[in-house]
């Protein structure tokens, strides 16, 4: 089976490379103003042209409204949408109706029950992205560099497409991927020599586990 790889977070042309030379199947650019993270839709733009045809470049909001979106797709002219909000099932159909993209909705997990959210999605979002729930006070939605319990995704619906994110590092991919056996998996604070900014040597030995980790369960 293959693994999609999406390293998200993505500021530089350096950090960009870092990921394409790894071999990233996917490509995040973070469009909120809160997080560390965060990038202008032009500074994304040209980014993603730097990616085309490497990796499908990802376009991750928040709650954002159309007006927003509208610069960032004009902008940035991302393969795909992240909405890593509070978007409803109605609200991901419209975005996915406006501008003819496929759509990841993310959910912040904690334990089993937590995923009966996803329910109402079924047949409106093209693939699931699951998160670890932010630690209390925090005002990131996602890149808290904390996990949750991939056991519980055993129970999933092998039909279900999703990435599994939260708090994925070179030391612990070999048991994400042994435990969850994710279809695809997303990393950001993992490869961060501090909050927003990516290493390039993190993102090399990131790939490098991920490679060693795959080698052996084959």
């Amino acid at each position: 089976m293959t693994l999609d790889i999406k390293i998200c977070g993505l500021k530089t042309p350096e950090a960009l490379d870092a990921a394409l030379d790894g071999g990233a199947s996917h490509v995040g650019f973070i469009f909120f103003p809160k997080s560390p993270r965060n990038i202008a839709p032009a500074e994304a733009g040209v980014l993603r042209a730097r990616a085309r045809g490497r990796a499908q470049s990802v376009a991750v909001t928040v709650d954002a409204d159309d007006a927003f979106l509208d610069a960032i797709v004009e902008a940035m002219a991302p393969d795909m949408l992240q909405l890593h909000g509070r978007e409803t099932p109605e609200r991901t159909a419209a975005i996915k109706a406006r501008y003819g993209l496929p759509v990841m909705k993310a959910f912040s997990i904690s334990e089993a029950d937590d995923l009966a959210a996803i329910e109402p999605f079924l047949g409106v979002a093209d693939r699931f992205l699951f998160d670890a729930k932010p630690p209390k006070g925090s005002e990131l939605p996602g890149g808290n560099g904390v996990t949750f319990d991939w056991t519980i995704l055993a129970a999933l619906d092998p039909g279900i497409d999703y990435m599994l994110s939260g708090g994925l590092t070179a030391a612990n991919i070999r048991d994400a991927l042994a435990l969850a056996n994710p279809p695809g998996i997303d990393v950001s604070s993992g490869v961060e020599s501090a909050p927003g900014v990516k290493d390039a040597a993190s993102i090399a030995d990131f790939f490098k586990a991920v490679r060693a980790a795959r080698a052996i369960a084959a």
